[in-house]
């Protein structure tokens, strides 16, 4: 399986639909997977004491490989929601069991890809699970980095931090771009990877949800935290999608602001 679970720029879940909380399979599933992914990777953890065990909080992450939504998880001392494609839920037969399955156990949401106002949706879902005091998973750079490094961040996750008031743990992952690198079918056995969390930012001293200038220092002042802890080189660009068409091109050459 190598696809990876969408970002939260590129993201929109249906109209009226209600964010599934972590529940027993969730539980039972985390157990299982944390059990073996500690045997066959050793994972070295640190900082565990800077995540909140109680209320809101967003998780903000480097993003290597596939298996960041799992060592997300089975690193952190709470349940972790994130967002996934909703194809990963809509499969039949005991292959669509299996991936529904698995997904929900790690704590995975489903929904649809999409732009603009659809990504709106999907950031409003994650509030929704926030203003319950579950936390959240988020990867700024927007997708997964195929050479390394640490590309800038996109606003979305600023703008939920400061609409919503949560917290923001910044989380370095060193090491899963090894354990199972992009394009591959099957994860390494013999890679050992890092989670690394980092002490809670407040963004709130930057100033409100709807101001541009807001996001972004708020979300330059999570990539900085990020990369103290992934030690990546930096890429100074975003990590942007090949454009296809003239239109698409003429839109990425043109500034504005990324969320």
């Amino acid at each position: 399986m190598t696809s990876e679970p969408v970002d939260d720029t590129a993201t929109t879940t249906a109209p009226a639909q209600t964010p599934k909380r972590a529940g027993f399979t969730y539980a039972a599933g985390r157990f299982v997977i944390s059990a073996l992914a500690r045997l066959i990777y050793r994972p070295r953890i640190e900082g565990r004491e800077n995540v909140p065990l109680h209320g809101p909080v967003i998780f903000a992450s480097n993003h290597l490989s596939f298996i960041d939504s799992l060592a997300i998880p089975v690193a952190a001392p709470r349940p972790v929601h994130f967002l996934a494609k909703s194809t990963y839920f809509e499969g039949t037969g005991v292959k669509g069991w299996i991936s529904r399955t698995f997904f929900e156990s790690i704590g995975a949401i489903a929904v649809r890809r999409g732009a603009g106002q659809a990504a709106l949706d999907a950031l409003d879902q994650q509030r929704q699970l926030l203003d319950d005091g579950f936390a959240v998973a988020l990867y700024p750079e927007g997708t997964r980095s195929t050479d390394g490094r640490l590309y800038k961040g996109r606003t979305g996750v600023a703008f939920l931090a400061l609409q919503s008031g949560a917290p923001v743990v910044p989380v370095g992952l060193i090491g899963t771009d090894k354990a199972m690198p992009v394009g591959a079918k099957m994860p390494s056995l013999s890679a050992r990877i890092t989670v690394r969390f980092g002490e809670p930012l407040d963004l709130s001293r930057h100033g409100a949800a709807n101001s541009g200038r807001a996001r972004r220092l708020a979300t330059d002042e999570i990539m900085a935290a990020i990369h103290a802890l992934s030690e990546q080189e930096l890429a100074n660009a975003y990590n942007e999608v090949p454009a296809h068409g003239a239109i698409e091109k003429i839109k990425q050459a043109l500034p504005h602001e990324r969320r």
